[in-house]
């Protein structure tokens, strides 16, 4: 099995582009998803979290208060990093599982942090979903309601835009519109490319 890595900085449009990926039959893992999954009620993980946070990090339905555990993570580095080695082993191993099943000739797997956990040593080739900072500010002010200050602190949590593209195998633009023709042109093509790249690696 062929595995894409497909990351970029937050709000790059990685769901879009990987929903016309999906467009051509290809299957994905989300580590956004995985890390909701073992953070269910009942889940070792979210006890785990309970016990050092408290009750607070709950809400009333016994659900993880996302924003809550936000706030902690990006408060504090040290808890940041203590929460990070409780979580990614665990969303590593549940993403892998996920991959075995995935049907071929390749997948992706889509990993905000792909770098920064060290998982871009697990796939065969990295796609780098690329904006420029600034629009990344915008989206992301606008589809969270995050102040500045949190932006911040979440940008300077991953790597800037220009390591990014310097360690990519592949690009995509996505400033482009939301269904602009030429950005699944380009996903097309990748598709291409990928698949002829499963086949040589059979």
């Amino acid at each position: 099995m062929l595995i894409i890595g497909l990351t970029g900085g937050i709000a790059s449009g990685k769901s879009t582009i990987t929903r016309l990926f999906n467009a051509h039959g290809i299957g994905h893992v989300d580590a956004d998803q995985v890390a909701r999954d073992i953070v269910a009620p009942g889940e070792p993980v979210l006890t785990q979290l309970v016990e050092r946070y408290g009750q607070h990090l709950l809400l009333p339905d016994g659900t993880l208060d996302r924003a809550a555990l936000r706030t902690v993570i990006f408060e504090d580095p040290a808890e940041r990093r203590w929460v990070e080695a409780l979580m990614h082993p665990a969303i590593r191993q549940h993403m892998f599982e996920q991959v075995a099943r995935q049907p071929e000739p390749y997948t992706l797997l889509v990993v905000p942090l792909l770098f920064e956990t060290g998982l871009d040593q697990q796939v065969d080739r990295v796609l780098v979903i690329d904006i420029p900072e600034a629009l990344q500010r915008t989206r992301l002010k606008a589809r969270d309601h995050s102040s500045d200050a949190q932006i911040e602190a979440i940008l300077n949590a991953q790597l800037t835009r220009t390591e990014r593209l310097a360690r990519a195998d592949d690009v995509i633009d996505n400033s482009l519109a939301l269904g602009d023709p030429a950005l699944a042109q380009r996903v097309a093509e990748l598709d291409h490319h990928y698949r002829q790249l499963a086949k040589q690696s059979r």
